[in-house]
């Protein structure tokens, strides 16, 4: 897998904030194929860091319900996976650059 196709997107939460300034730890949306050696060295060659530890875990689909006038929708919201990467001590990832 190439590494331009590893990350998606950060995620930018209050939780995953607080990870970010207690453990220096960084969440990304990540491709559901990717390893967590394919992720380590996206993370490094992206961003310039040396990364410690990859933790990843797999959000499940869920069903979704709404009632319209025609009556009850249903779909289903896809899962995805997400990573947690913690670097070394004393680096840091700013996430918001390019807004």
């Amino acid at each position: 897998m190439k590494l331009t196709e590893v990350l998606i997107k950060p995620i930018l939460t209050e939780k995953a904030n607080t990870q970010q300034e207690k453990l220096h730890r960084y969440a990304f949306k990540v491709n559901k194929k990717a390893n967590k050696l394919e992720i380590k060295k996206a993370v490094e060659q992206f961003y310039g860091v040396t990364v410690t530890d990859v933790n990843t875990a797999v959000a499940p689909g869920k069903n979704k319900t709404r009632y319209t006038k025609e009556g009850f929708i249903q779909g289903k919201k896809s899962s995805y996976k997400k990573a947690f990467v913690t670097l070394a001590d004393g680096e840091t990832i700013d996430l918001y650059e390019n807004i």
